[in-house]
């Protein structure tokens, strides 16, 4: 019973360290989860008439294990853009919201001119 608790464990650690392999797997990926480099490589072996192979972000110490990186090349640039994207949609969100608040500053500020002006009548 404990060496079938023991093997469950391993296999669930497995799979767990599969899942954490798949969902790192956004954008252009710096470190393997092994912790090696990742590098950029041409597959000269997958040519066509008129583009010299595949490129793809791959582990240095890579094995076709699962635990590695092994990524098209244009899939992690589509999700590298697609994550710019956002982020410039955020940040124009922000640009928006900072000139309608200038906008009310500024008005605020000719109203409180108004109000001084008027007040210094008054008090005359």
């Amino acid at each position: 019973m404990e060496e079938e608790l023991r093997d469950m464990k391993a296999r669930k650690d497995y799979y767990n360290m599969l899942h954490a392999v798949s969902d790192a797997q956004q954008g252009i990926p710096q470190f393997c989860p092994c912790g090696a480099l990742t590098k950029e490589v041409v597959d000269e072996d997958d040519t066509y008439d008129y583009v010299p192979g595949k490129r793809y972000f791959i582990c240095c110490e890579f094995e076709n294990d699962g635990m590695h990186f092994r990524q098209p090349w244009v899939t992690g640039m589509q999700q590298e853009v697609e994550r710019f994207k956002k982020v410039f949609n955020e940040q124009e969100k922000l640009k928006r919201e900072c000139e309608e608040l200038k906008e009310q500053v500024k008005m605020l500020h000719l109203r409180l001119n108004e109000l001084e002006s008027s007040h210094s009548e008054v008090c005359v």
